[in-house]
């Protein structure tokens, strides 16, 4: 196994639907311009109340890649 060295990009998805679309879309998003991501660790879980009821999800999450 080859030593690599990683770096890490900070983000904030957000859905109308769940957490779990939230980290999806920051991911998918980030994979248009970013290579090499392998690994996410959620940072912060947040969101916005709208008469009660949750309107968006909103999801801080590092994204881990290797450098090339």
């Amino acid at each position: 196994m080859s030593n690599h060295v990683y770096k890490l990009l900070e983000l904030t998805g957000s859905s109308t639907t769940s957490i779990e679309d939230a980290v999806q879309n920051a991911i998918e998003k980030a994979s248009e311009t970013v290579r090499n991501i392998h690994w996410f660790t959620i940072t912060e879980t947040r969101g916005h109340v709208d008469n009660g009821k949750i309107a968006h999800w909103q999801v801080s999450l590092k994204l881990g890649f290797t450098l090339e």
